[in-house]
């Protein structure tokens, strides 16, 4: 009896051991868009540590990320922004896997100590379009979601063809940020999540009447190798525990 005993807790001591084993193996690959990457930067760490799982990130554009998922890249939790119509279409996510993150808005920013505008309405913003001297945010033609977004700030507005000559694209966010840090550039634009350059002042974010926040939604891929450890991250990452990261961010958790 204490033989068979003393046989099955080695067993189980085992089984323990290799589960264990193959969870701190599994590795779990995400692609995202770059306005993610600051909160995401906080939270992965502290999920693999909790799980044990690793996590491999990918971050690009809001539509080049868009692209590869739609195309059938090969990751495991995919990060997306509205519209979703063509992701879910793709059948490279699963559809009931939907999980709204959070929500990021277009903000402005200026050089480290220089006077702030005021951006509190519309007018506000016309006004401190028209007076800057010159404007950078992330090149829409580049995939740039902020700079997608920011177009049609200015078509709203009506002065997407009268401020071209003002605009210096940026590449991405973290370059249009470094632009305004280094006085190249008066006025910068981009995700407020992606304002991290310690060259700058963030103003604020855009009036919701003319700039409609970006969600992040995430998903468990098709193409999944552990559907159930991208579950888990995604359980994790809209956990009320990821609210405290979004919100350090300047973002709002959920929708």
């Amino acid at each position: 009896m204490k033989k068979f005993l003393l046989s099955f807790a080695v067993a189980a001591a085992l089984l323990l051991s290799y589960s264990s084993c193959a969870r701190a193996q599994t590795e779990i690959t995400l692609i995202a868009p770059g306005g993610a990457r600051a909160p995401l930067s906080e939270l992965l760490p502290a999920f693999e540590s909790k799980t044990g799982y690793k996590v491999k990130a990918t971050f690009g554009s809001g539509l080049g990320t868009k692209k590869q998922i739609i195309d059938g890249d090969a990751f495991d939790v995919p990060i997306a922004q509205p519209p979703l119509a063509e992701v879910i279409a793709s059948g490279n996510v699963v559809a009931g896997t939907e999980t709204p993150l959070a929500t990021v808005a277009v903000g402005v920013a200026v050089r480290k100590g220089a006077p702030k505008p005021d951006i509190s309405t519309p007018e506000a913003v016309k006004k401190m379009l028209l007076a800057a001297k010159s404007i950078t945010y992330p090149d829409a033609a580049g995939g740039a979601a902020a700079g997608v977004s920011f177009n049609e700030t200015l078509k709203k507005l009506g002065l997407f063809e009268q401020l071209q000559p003002k605009i210096t694209p940026g590449k991405g966010g973290a370059n249009a940020m470094a632009l305004v840090a280094r006085g190249e550039v008066e006025i910068g634009l981009t995700f407020v999540s992606e304002m991290q350059d310690p060259g700058i002042d963030v103003v604020g974010s855009l009036p919701r009447e003319i700039s409609t926040p970006t969600g992040l939604v995430g998903f468990v891929s098709t193409h999944a190798k552990d559907p159930a450890a991208a579950k888990a991250l995604l359980e994790f990452l809209s956990s009320p525990a990821a609210a405290a990261a979004y919100k350090a961010q300047r973002m709002q958790p959920g929708r």
